[in-house]
């Protein structure tokens, strides 16, 4: 790669994250366009199992002084992340997929005589309550963390926008506009926000930050 490529990233990386952009020789700009913080919650009136739809769902939880009581529940949930993050502490994980729409698919043709308890976000899209409610599926809802958007202006110009979520995306259109800069998207829900904006998106293989900074380093070492 002759000459350097600035990449902004709409979340704070890893360090390990950052390293592999950097060892590729991309500068590297990040900033968090969002911000989420858990809730207080009351653990009641729970249902046979459990969804999670997030990793910041599954931190707020297991920060509940009750955590244990929920882990004789089966779980279901979205993201392989996170469900690592509940399988290492204990719950059992019956499904899970790399997007909403799967897991509501998979809830509804094969566990729909179950009942469910959604641990989810202010900013949760309605793919999946939506999808079990139309099939008559029991599911309640307790929100246990909260999603603030953070935006700010970014003066530098960059040739890549790293995207991770539909509200990183809000959040960063609020101070900033997309031109010619390429936007790289953790999955279709992400890409989907960027719709009626440019066209010139690439979404990762997997839904992972990793899989994001993959399709950067590959794109760019290809094309240069």
């Amino acid at each position: 790669m002759n000459k350097s490529i600035q990449i902004l990233s709409t979340k704070v990386l890893s360090g390990i994250q950052k390293q592999a952009l950097q060892k590729a020789n991309f500068e590297l700009i990040e900033a968090d366009f969002i911000t989420t913080e858990n809730n207080a919650f009351e653990i009641k009136d729970l249902n046979d199992n459990l969804i999670f739809t997030s990793q910041n769902a599954v931190l707020s939880v297991l920060s509940n002084p009750k955590v244990e009581e929920l882990k004789t529940k089966n779980v279901f949930c979205v993201g392989l992340k996170t469900k690592i993050l509940l399988s290492e502490n204990g719950f059992n994980v019956v499904a899970y997929t790399g997007y909403a729409s799967d897991l509501a698919e998979i809830i509804t043709l094969i566990y729909r005589n179950e009942s469910y308890t959604f641990f989810s976000g202010n900013m949760r899209r309605e793919t999946l309550p939506k999808a079990l409610k139309e099939a008559d599926i029991k599911l309640n809802e307790i929100q246990v963390y909260e999603t603030t958007l953070t935006p700010q202006k970014i003066k530098t110009a960059v040739d890549a926008i790293l995207f991770f979520s539909p509200s990183g995306v809000e959040s960063y259109l609020k101070d900033n506009s997309i031109k010619k800069e390429k936007c790289f998207c953790i999955g279709e829900t992400t890409a989907q926000a960027l719709d009626k904006i440019t066209k010139n998106i690439s979404i990762a293989d997997q839904p992972t930050v990793e899989d994001v900074i993959e399709d950067v380093i590959t794109q760019y070492t290809n094309t240069l």
